[in-house]
């Protein structure tokens, strides 16, 4: 029988209600689990953990970057007057950072004025100091994205900061402002999360062997551009360093401490630090890494966890998470887990033993309260100390030089470049009142001797707060107490940037106001004016984004090949040249796209009324050759290294606003190169992706007319193979020779440190320059190299043009062992040769490494615009 209207039996109808009811009682009993996952934008209900709010506990899954933060969001929002939440910049995907603030109701309600009394204590601003105040702690998490579990103890972290009934926590929060980026790397972060979650077993797997633990290519630990972010805190290149020292300098805590993780077999790190620490931390600075270290200890000791102090991780370069905060009055610590992108959720190491993601989770969540707890024991002291770091600073600055002199007469966009540097340092600078001799050390000759100071020079005092900052950006060679370190041993700005600059011992008067630029004939013509011509020279960056800018929009542009003087003006070789034939289609537009370009990036152009030139070739010689608009790829995948593809990616995105075409390995051998003008090869290992047959294309490519850009791995690849000229130098036997048959008598203690003779570890040489090729265009006689490897070449044969090469005494700061000293003398550094029409540039050394060595990105603009059109 059925009832009407709904088509059901009557049995079918009880069995309904029955189901429906009971899908109303698990709704019920599930509620609290359902709600816990829906955004939580109000204050409703009870402060939850993290595995209430997640559904999960944490530790058996990895949790999205937006997760993160909302759980961060309900944490804030039900700790009201106690923590402040600051979105403080967006990553270059879009993802958003954030700070949280942590405070008593009663400092949180000072927090404005705690901060400007911290910087009054620094003394970068003015007004009465009040010594009596809370300490403040900056923690950041997962600053490499594949370190994932850092953003997992957060969670954790900022509960205890929350929940009112920890009252331990309350007690320390008495004394400190706690500020926490729960995420440094987001991108990075959700790339590894991302790819984590989707390739994971049901049950992790432990087998090292799993999918799951073999990371692809390129791996989380970088940004969106493969930077390594905790390389990027004293160059701030990426958007996400900048965003952040904003608000870091506006703070400047007294400690800061960064998370990370290692590989899945090691323990656990924590301070003390290893040697070398840079000559210019304090003794107090040098204390509390023990200070720190010993609760820490106490911690890991209780549980009977595994640890290792004072090895690998030094205190030298100032790249770091923990050394550029220190460089700047705060205690900087580095704290290490074993695990990383390999261990995922479970992980068998070699010793049999099984690490968990939620161990992983403990020991940073122990190291972030040992952390709070030790400032809050120490706050007074931490308060005093920070004051005298800066007042020593300011009054009684450290080293031999009390003044560093940039001249005003090098080119004014890497001088401009540098000065925009020191304002988002907060370091002061002037310019020199008068011309005047003394004696320093030059920079260009690597020798101390008579130097002129010339009226409007860039001067930056020592005697300043940040004069700490400065002298380890600014000095020529920094004291090396060990060579066994972590990073690099030299990155002297004035090398990085390629200017001209003195290191002097003397104070040198100094005005802080900014002189007027110097008027150029013929760069104020009137908008309706059309001259014959405009000429822009060419020294640095600005320069080449000027050309890249007028290439895209239709301007046809020229190069002079030879220097020539026209209207009383002299012009080197690679000087702009845009003339209004060869441009007529443009009209007047002509004239507003190259002022409006010029404007745009900083860049001085001559409007001229001649072609003729009273020395030199005139504008219309065989000497001043067109520019074409080469159309670029760029390759990457796996073989490639992530990060100088990102280096060169970023390059071309962000710093030059040129458009380039990413090529992936694994599918290179089918892409049509005639396409293309350029290619470009970053460092890596090419075997793989270039068998025989691939090489092949590409040498017929070039002969056609193209042109292959090959760094570092890449010309180590093309050397020794067929067509290409370069090659490596012969092994030196000499020293084994006189060395004698007890050279293999060697202790195996002493097994790393003999390594490092044959290294050189980011240090800085002087390359000689042939400066009339193209690839030259710009510079002076020489150009200072970051090298990090051992370009162990010939100089190239008839055929090829050799560029840029190291000579006897070409060293000039920085760490390189006696055999690598040996190999980079008289070598090959860079170059180009012809191959049928077209040219093969090798750059044996990175003009772009990390994008702060400014002084090679004019190189690199030359090998793309100049060489072989």
């Amino acid at each position: 029988m059925y009832t009407a209207g709904c088509g059901l039996p009557n049995s079918h109808i009880v069995l309904y209600s029955r189901l429906r009811a009971a899908c109303l009682l698990l709704l019920l009993l599930w509620a609290p689990r359902l709600f816990a996952q829906t955004p939580a934008t109000t204050t409703d209900g009870p402060l939850l953990t993290p595995a209430q709010f997640l559904g999960y506990k944490l530790g058996t899954q990895f949790t999205p970057h937006a997760e993160v933060l909302r759980y961060v969001e309900h944490i804030v929002q039900h700790t009201p007057g106690q923590m402040k939440l600051e979105r403080y910049g967006k990553t270059y995907e879009n993802r958003p950072l954030e700070l949280v603030y942590v405070a008593t109701a009663d400092n949180m309600k000072q927090l404005d004025n705690i901060r400007h009394n911290n910087l009054r204590l620094a003394g970068l601003e003015k007004g009465a100091v009040q010594r009596q105040q809370p300490a403040v702690v900056w923690l950041s998490y997962n600053v490499h994205g594949n370190e994932a579990v850092s953003s997992e103890a957060v969670m954790e972290v900022l509960y205890d900061l929350a929940n009112p009934q920890n009252q331990q926590m309350q007690q320390w929060l008495q004394n400190l402002v706690v500020i926490i980026d729960p995420c440094v790397n987001p991108d990075g972060r959700d790339r590894y999360a991302m790819w984590y979650n989707r390739v994971r077993n049901q049950k992790a797997n432990a087998s090292p062997y799993s999918w799951e633990h073999r990371e692809p290519w390129p791996g989380g630990r970088y940004n969106h551009y493969y930077f390594d972010l905790n390389r990027d805190w004293a160059w701030q290149t990426q958007q996400e360093s900048r965003q952040r020292i904003v608000v870091y300098n506006q703070w400047l805590p007294q400690v800061h401490a960064d998370f990370h993780e290692m590989g899945p077999n090691n323990p656990y790190y924590f301070s003390p630090a290893a040697k070398p620490f840079h000559a210019d931390l304090t003794e107090w600075q040098r204390k509390f890494q023990n200070i720190i270290g010993d609760y820490n200890r106490q911690v890991f000791d209780k549980n009977n966890w595994l640890y290792f102090t004072r090895e690998t991780y030094d205190l030298f370069a100032p790249f770091y998470g923990d050394t550029w905060p220190s460089f700047n009055g705060a205690i900087g610590m580095t704290y290490e887990q074993g695990g990383g992108g390999p261990a995922g959720i479970s992980y068998t190491k070699t010793d049999g033993d099984t690490l968990t993601l939620a161990q992983r989770i403990a020991h940073h969540h122990a190291t972030s309260l040992a952390t709070i707890q030790a400032a809050s024991d120490r706050h007074t002291d931490l308060i005093r100390e920070f004051q005298t770091f800066y007042t020593n600073a300011a009054t009684k600055p450290k080293g031999e030089y009390k003044s560093f002199v940039l001249a005003g007469s090098g080119d004014p966009g890497q001088v401009r470049a540098l000065t925009q540097y020191l304002d988002r340092q907060q370091i002061s600078y002037g310019y020199a009142n008068k011309r005047s001799k003394l004696k320093g050390f030059d920079y260009t000759t690597g020798k101390t001797d008579n130097v002129q100071v010339e009226a409007n020079d860039v001067v930056i005092s020592m005697y300043q707060p940040k004069s700490t900052l400065v002298k380890v950006l600014f000095e020529p060679k920094s004291t090396l107490e060990d060579s066994l370190t972590y990073d690099l041993t030299s990155w002297s700005l004035p090398y990085a940037f390629g200017l001209k600059a003195y290191a002097l011992k003397n104070q040198v008067a100094a005005s802080a106001t900014r002189p007027a630029p110097a008027t150029v004939k013929g760069s104020a013509a009137a908008p309706n004016d059309k001259p014959y011509a405009y000429l822009a020279r060419w020294n640095s960056l600005s320069d080449v984004q000027f050309l890249g800018r007028l290439l895209q929009q239709g301007v046809k542009a020229r190069v002079a090949e030879e220097p020539f003087e026209t209207e009383g003006q002299k012009y080197q070789r690679g000087t702009l040249v845009i003339t209004r034939t060869g441009n007529e289609g443009l009209g007047d537009k002509l004239d507003q796209l190259v002022r409006a370009q010029a404007d745009s990036v900083g860049v001085t152009v001559q409007a001229v009324q001649s072609g003729f030139s009273t020395t030199g070739g005139d504008l219309g010689s065989r000497s001043v050759r067109p520019l074409r608009q080469p159309n670029v790829a760029l390759l990457a995948g796996p073989g490639v290294d992530a990060t100088a593809f990102g280096e060169v990616w970023h390059f071309f995105e962000q710093q030059l606003g040129y458009p380039v075409t990413v090529l992936g390995t694994d599918y290179f051998s089918t892409v049509p190169l005639a396409k293309f003008d350029v290619l470009i090869l970053p460092d890596g290992n090419y075997t793989e992706i270039m068998p025989e047959r691939t090489l092949e294309n590409v040498k017929d490519w070039v002969r056609a007319g193209g042109k292959l850009i090959a760094l570092e791995g890449a010309s180590r690849f093309l050397a020794g193979k067929k067509d290409f000229l370069l090659k490596a130098k012969p092994a030196d036997t000499t020293a084994t020779k006189k060395a004698g048959p007890y050279t293999a008598l060697r202790r195996y203690a002493d097994s790393e440190r003999e390594q490092i003779g044959e290294r050189v570890q980011g240090s800085v040489y002087r390359v000689q320059l042939d400066n009339t090729h193209p690839l030259a265009f710009g510079y002076g006689s020489t150009y200072y190299a970051l090298l990090r490897d051992t370009p162990n070449y010939r100089f190239l044969p008839k055929g090829g043009w050799n560029v840029g090469v190291l000579k006897k005494d070409s060293y000039a700061a920085g760490f390189a062992g006696r055999k690598a000293q040996r190999v980079l003398t008289d070598s090959f550094v860079i170059g180009t040769q012809d191959l049928g029409r077209g040219q093969v540039v090798y750059l044996a050394d990175n003009p772009l490494f990390r994008a702060f060595w400014q002084g090679g990105k004019l190189l690199f603009g030359n090998a793309i615009f100049m060489v072989g059109q």
